[in-house]
């Protein structure tokens, strides 16, 4: 699984889970709440990968979401989900032709959105491929941070998506402007200047939220006059959570993970957590600006219990935050269902295995 490179620079089962009854978590579960950018809802949810990757080279073939999805988030009582997608599903990665939309994919996205409508389930649009910039390979042909291309073929595609659900209520769909940030402020101010400035001509009201710098990991304050809400990570420490990744190589010779856990030099317990993890977050909150934990969970190849008790520590935290969150994934090794877990026994659930003890934790927080 190609998941992408990431951050070297920052520092029970439940009585009755069988019968998977839904927990209510709203007051009223039949209306979404209604966000703010400085103040966003305890949304709860999961990434779903439909679009994360273009084509069939992905841990999820490109193709249409899954209504199943939906109605499967809802019964067990979450309310987000946040589509983390590549241009390149309804584009091309030739610059020349980066304007040239497939609109057959994205009526795809468009039902992903009604999906969400249907199931009270809030939909969060990310561009985890945007023109010029991923923290995935392959790099892209110009730089979003440099080139002047890069940047206004990403405005017209946020404009375009803009254009697309203008009318739609926030408590339904919100924009997450660029997965993952990896330059200097700088540089990402102005580029989430121009994106923000291009959306609300479009939509003015449009709930916008940014992604952190240090690939989602530092809160940015300088965005915080622009009205949008941030986004964080929950990935830390990464020999916890991305134990035996492909796709970090710098984990590649780690030993087995524990929780609590040593890493850089550093011990990491709920308290480290604290400090690292939420209390910049908490600052960046006193200046009106709404925080969600947008990814966040651990790879299939650390062992069960040790995950659920790191997995239980960030939920601690988030809940006595008041922040939301959106584990990556729902379906998949970082996921709930299908994750491939060497150590879990399995519940068959309408033919896929499901990780009973996971779900009841989440469900829980």
């Amino acid at each position: 699984m190609q998941r992408r490179l990431f951050l070297q620079t920052s520092l029970t089962a439940a009585a009755g889970l069988s019968q998977l009854t839904p927990v209510v978590t709203e007051a009223d579960p039949l209306l979404l709440p209604d966000p703010k950018p400085g103040k966003l809802p305890r949304w709860r949810g999961f990434n779903l990968l439909e679009k994360f990757v273009a084509g069939t080279t992905g841990p999820t073939p490109a193709g249409p979401y899954q209504e199943r999805d939906f109605e499967w988030i809802a019964k067990w009582g979450f309310n987000f989900v946040r589509l983390p997608m590549s241009y390149h599903c309804w584009s091309t990665p030739d610059p020349a032709h980066w304007t040239e939309l497939n609109e057959r994919v994205l009526k795809e996205v468009d039902q992903a959105v009604d999906f969400g409508k249907q199931h009270k389930i809030h939909v969060n649009l990310n561009l985890h491929r945007i023109p010029g910039y991923c923290v995935n390979p392959p790099a892209e042909p110009l730089n979003l941070w440099t080139d002047e291309q890069a940047l206004e073929a990403a405005v017209f595609h946020w404009k375009h998506l803009a254009e697309r659900y203008k009318g739609r209520p926030n408590r339904e769909v919100s924009f997450d402007l660029i997965n993952e940030p990896n330059t200097d402020e700088a540089s990402y101010v102005r580029v989430i200047t121009a994106l923000v400035t291009g959306i609300r001509s479009v939509d003015p009201d449009r709930l916008i939220i940014a992604d952190g710098l240090q690939y989602g990991n530092q809160p940015v304050p300088k965005l915080a006059t622009l009205e949008v809400g941030q986004s964080t990570r929950g990935y830390l420490p990464m020999n916890v959570s991305h134990y035996k990744a492909e796709w970090v190589p710098m984990l590649n010779d780690s030993p087995p993970p524990t929780w609590p856990a040593t890493w850089m030099n550093v011990a990491w317990n709920a308290e480290t957590l604290q400090k690292i993890t939420i209390d910049p977050w908490k600052k960046l909150q006193k200046q009106g600006v709404g925080v969600h934990v947008g990814e966040w969970g651990c790879y299939n190849k650390t062992p069960h219990d040790i995950a659920l008790r790191y997995m239980e520590d960030h939920l601690k935290l988030w809940k006595n935050a008041g922040w939301g969150w959106s584990l990556w994934n729902f379906r998949g090794a970082f996921g709930i269902l299908a994750s491939d877990r060497a150590d879990v026994t399995y519940k068959d659930y309408q033919g896929v295995p499901l990780d009973e003890k996971m779900l009841a934790l989440l469900r829980k927080y």
